[in-house]
């Protein structure tokens, strides 16, 4: 029970890495709102947590989350940025605008939004926590702008840590490799044995990052476990990146 009487918002918690995020946190402690574009009830439900619709890329959304998690709680203890999305891999010339502009909207400009929103309720003591990828220190081919987007989350991890340090905020990110998400099938382009087969053969440890693996490091980072780590890029890669 690390995260006993704390309080935690984890976006894109309704699958994937932000629902393994979501129920560690929670058996750990803490009261978790699953915050997601798509429905979040059932993983709310089976951590005894709240659901609240969001789009991270929108202030009024992102403003309304936070609201509805003050209504709540009255405080705000640990926040995860977790939604994220890709494009299909392409040249990196070929990559629509359309592509192109909602990659950085939800996967940069979110946390400049959750900042702008969630921040001005957190005091000594709370965590951020931002989920960036192996994409931002090891990037790959084809998917040019998602690897820009991670290694942007990257450092604006760092700047985040070191600006809040002195109010007390412990800023960290968490890089894993590809998992069995929903955004697999888009990272490879597509799902099939051979496919697999060539991209786990990049990890050392040959096999995908879960969403257990995530949230155990997740559960660290925002503990006072980890009251001296700031400014961490952690990897959950199966030594993908050495």
């Amino acid at each position: 029970m690390r995260l006993a009487n704390k309080t935690a918002i984890v976006t894109g918690a309704a699958s994937g890495f932000g629902a393994g995020i979501a129920r560690k946190l929670s058996a750990e402690g803490a009261t978790v709102m699953v915050a997601d574009i798509a429905d979040g009830a059932a993983i709310a439900a089976e951590i005894g947590g709240l659901s609240q619709q969001v789009d991270v890329s929108r202030s009024a959304s992102v403003a309304a989350m936070t609201d509805a998690a003050m209504s709540a709680w009255g405080r705000i203890d640990i926040l995860v940025n977790n939604a994220g999305v890709t494009h299909m891999p392409a040249p990196l010339t070929e990559v629509s605008e359309a592509d192109f502009d909602r990659v950085f909207a939800v996967n940069c400009k979110s946390v400049y939004l959750t900042a702008r929103h969630v921040l001005p309720h957190m005091s000594r003591g709370a965590s951020i926590l931002n989920v960036a990828s192996t994409a931002g220190v090891s990037p790959r081919p084809r998917l040019n702008w998602y690897n820009a987007s991670k290694g942007w989350m990257i450092t604006a991890t760092r700047t985040m840590a070191v600006e809040l340090a002195p109010s007390g905020i412990r800023v960290n990110a968490l890089n894993p490799v590809a998992g069995e998400t929903p955004l697999l099938k888009s990272f490879m382009g597509e799902d099939t044995p051979e496919t697999r087969a060539r991209f786990l053969s990049t990890i050392p440890l040959g096999r995908f990052s879960t969403p257990e693996d995530m949230g155990n490091a997740a559960a660290f980072l925002c503990s006072d476990e980890a009251s001296m780590i700031t400014g961490v890029c952690m990897e959950v890669d199966g030594g993908r990146c050495i």
